[in-house]
Parts: C-alpha cells; sequence; structure tokens
C-alpha cells in the first residue's frame, strides 16, 4: 500500500451493507447470495438469526458448513459484519419462564460462537424483554441479567454486542441502551442503533445520535412512518435523513452502516436493495459522508471486478 492509499483509507468514511433479508433467500446457494450483495453495490452483509427454525437452526451449523460460508463471502469479494439476533423476541432473555430465559441466553452464547466461526465482530441484540408476554415491572432486570451473563461471555470470546433500539416499548432510544450498557459497565457493550426505528418512535433523531457518539458500533438504516416500522420504501417515510446524516458529518463519524429492508423473496428483491442502497448513498454524499466502493469479486490473479 502505498502512502497516498494509506492516507485516502485512514479517512472518516462509510462502508454500506445490508440486510440479508433484503435479497433473495440464499437457500443452499451461498455464492449466488453474495455475488448479488456485490452486484447491488453493497461492501457486507448482516445475517440474521431470527426466531424461525431454518434461521434459528445456523447456531448449529458443523464448522465445515460454517466455513463454507464465509468462504462464499470471500470469493465473491463481500464479508459479513454482523449478526442480528432477533430471535430473542420470542425466545426472550427476560421472559417470566425460567427454562424460556435459559434458552435465550443459550441461543445468546451460541451467536457470540458463532461469531468467532464466520470471523464477525459484531452481534447484534435485539432490545426486547419479552414481546410476546404481558408487560412485567421485572423484565427489564431479567433482560440485564441475561444481558450481563451473556457480556461476560462475549469479553472472553473477543465480540462486541451491540444493542439495538426498537419498536415497541422496551430499549426504544440509544439513550436507554446506553443507560443498559452502563449498568452492564463493560466496552464489549454498546449501541447498535436504528435511525428509522428512532424516527417511528417520534423521538429527537439528532439528539439520539448525539448522545450516542462514540459508542455506536455500527448503524441500521430503514424508512420508518409512525405506527409502520418495517417495509416502508426508502425514501417514502418520515426519517430526517438530511439532519441524521449532518449530525454524523458533525461527529466525524467512520464506520458501517446497514440497510435494513424486507423484500420477502419478492422476485425484484434485488433490485429494490440496489435503489434503496443508491439513495442512502445519495444522502450520505450529500452530508459529505463518503461511500467506500464495494471491492467486488477477486479474480484469480487476485484483482477487483
Amino acid at each position: 500500500m502505498n502512502s497516498l492509499s494509506a492516507q485516502w483509507l485512514s479517512r472518516p468514511g462509510i462502508e454500506l451493507g445490508v440486510y440479508e433479508k433484503a435479497l433473495r433467500d440464499p437457500g443452499n446457494d451461498w455464492n449466488a447470495f453474495f455475488a448479488s450483495a456485490v452486484q447491488a453495490g453493497y461492501s457486507f452483509v448482516d445475517l440474521s438469526i431470527d426466531e424461525t427454525p431454518g434461521r434459528l437452526s445456523r447456531l448449529a451449523w458443523t464448522g465445515p458448513e460454517r466455513r463454507t460460508v464465509v468462504a462464499a463471502a470471500e470469493r465473491e469479494g463481500s464479508r459479513i459484519a454482523g449478526l442480528c439476533l432477533s430471535a430473542h423476541r420470542r425466545i426472550a432473555l427476560a421472559s417470566k419462564e425460567p427454562q424460556r430465559r435459559d434458552q435465550a441466553l443459550s441461543i445468546l452464547l451460541a451467536g457470540i460462537d458463532l461469531c468467532v466461526d464466520l470471523g464477525v465482530p459484531v452481534l447484534q441484540i435485539a432490545g426486547y424483554f419479552a414481546f410476546y408476554e404481558q408487560p412485567d415491572p421485572q423484565a427489564r432486570s431479567r433482560y440485564l441479567a441475561g444481558l450481563a451473563a451473556g457480556t461476560n461471555y462475549a469479553a472472553r470470546r473477543g465480540i462486541q454486542l451491540g444493542i439495538e433500539n426498537v419498536d415497541g416499548e422496551d430499549v426504544t432510544s440509544i439513550s436507554a441502551a446506553l443507560e443498559i450498557a452502563d449498568r452492564i459497565g463493560s466496552p464489549w457493550l454498546q449501541s447498535y442503533p436504528d435511525i428509522g426505528n428512532l424516527s417511528e418512535q417520534g423521538l429527537d433523531v439528532v439528539a439520539e445520535l448525539r448522545r450516542g457518539q462514540g459508542r455506536m458500533l455500527a448503524l441500521h438504516v430503514k424508512d420508518t412512518l409512525p405506527g409502520q416500522p418495517r417495509r416502508v420504501p426508502m425514501g417514502s417515510g418520515a426519517v430526517p435523513w438530511d439532519s441524521a446524516f449532518a449530525e454524523l458529518k458533525r461527529q466525524n463519524w467512520s464506520g458501517r452502516i446497514m440497510v435494513e429492508m424486507w423484500n420477502d423473496n419478492a422476485p425484484d428483491a434485488n433490485r429494490a436493495a440496489t435503489e434503496a442502497g443508491a439513495f442512502i448513498s445519495r444522502k450520505l454524499a450529500d452530508a459529505g459522508l463518503p461511500v467506500i466502493p464495494a471491492p467486488g469479486r477477486q479474480t484469480t490473479e487476485g484483482a477487483t471486478g
């Protein structure tokens, strides 16, 4: 690497990635999946460990299965930058049922191990206490206890945990996420904010991003409307992109931004993901935040294409 390249790469910048569910379901063809992410203009993918049996079973991938996924990403010029552990929406860390809490903690520890094997630096923890259960004044304490145990393990394994502010009534802001992180008191637990959820909750997006300065491991972006936290086409919602990205520019923020969408395996899913990424890239450029181009597939000669 020459000195000019080093100076350029060391400046603040954004790497833009995409949520797995924005693209066509990979099935068993991980090469095609990662190729589609690169073709859509993204540098990385965040994979999902959600509450469905298929994605939850990824926690039980064998060593060869894990290596196959990593090799596919490398072959196509992509990376896995995060795991979104939304399985806790159903199998809750703060459940009233002790067996369910034990299961949720096991999922958290297995997710950390999967991150290690996939070379993933960040595990996103959803800020739901016990989404499908009736509100309980002790839920926050149980959530803290489970998250503290997981953070201890994450620290030993060298994996960062990032709390995502969510829809609903639990951890709905960056401020609330950092209050929990401060209670636990570990550098291995920080914030992985969702800008769309901040807007959907009617919060002051700029003030919340300012509260997160220095403690945001990465960012989710999606468009939302009041009461509609999902499936709002990018650019048609109420998220204040200009002011939000201006605040990131003020912070001289550098990091990974992940475009979150649910295209439900639609035939035009990859086209929609491409257009959403282009929209976010334009908004970032308008704010003076450069997006680092996706590297592209590696050829046998080692050049990008």
